[in-house]
Order: C-alpha cells, then sequence, then structure tokens
C-alpha cells in the first residue's frame, strides 16, 4: 500500500520560500513519476509541478521561475522549493503518485501579503 507524507508547510510572508516534502513508501519510487498538486476551498485541485522517473520536470505557468521539483531516490522523497512566494499560492498541497491514484494528506501553506 502506497503511503505519502508531506511535510514542510507553515506561514510565511510574501517573497519568502518554504521547502515541501513528500516521502514515499510502500512503492518502488524511483520508477515512478511524481506530482505536486495544490487545492484552496472551492477551487479544483491544480497541478503545480511534476517530475519523471527520468528526472524531466514540468511547470504550472503561475509557479515557473519561482518553484522547483526535484527527488531523491535514495531517500524516497520529492521535494517542492517554492521561492518568491505570492499570496495568491496560499493552498493546501499535495504529492501524488500519478500512476497509482494515491495521495498524501497534504500539508498547508500560508503566504501572508
Amino acid at each position: 500500500q502506497v503511503q505519502l507524507v508531506e511535510s514542510g508547510g507553515g506561514l510565511v510572508q510574501a517573497g519568502g520560500s518554504l521547502r515541501l516534502s513528500c516521502a514515499a513508501s510502500g512503492m518502488i519510487f524511483r520508477i515512478n513519476s511524481m506530482d505536486w498538486y495544490r487545492q484552496t476551498p472551492g477551487k479544483q485541485r491544480e497541478l503545480v509541478a511534476s517530475i519523471t522517473s527520468g528526472g524531466n520536470t514540468n511547470y504550472a505557468d503561475s509557479v515557473k521561475g519561482r518553484f522547483t521539483i526535484s527527488r531523491d531516490n535514495a531517500k524516497n522523497t520529492v521535494y517542492l522549493q517554492m521561492n518568491s512566494l505570492k499570496p495568491e499560492d496560499t493552498a493546501v498541497y499535495y504529492c501524488s503518485v500519478p500512476s497509482r491514484g494515491s495521495w498524501g494528506q497534504g500539508t498547508q501553506v500560508t503566504v501572508s501579503s
């Protein structure tokens, strides 16, 4: 059974940085693509960034140049480095394994103006 545990969320001022982590277990991490999503109340979950098993990355236009997704296969962990944060980045952030339909519990990111 796949388990995903996110951490690293919190409250930060606009312009600040946070690094989210997602530790995975119950699967062969290195062969799986990983995604980060975010969701605000009343809205659908938005794909923020993705990384393939080979390390190729994609980003939503809204975060390009500010966020960086990376992975450490030795630690079974995917990261989301978020810089130059804006109030509109406020959301619950989730990691996901798209091939397995698995989701973490989410971590809250709040950016104050």
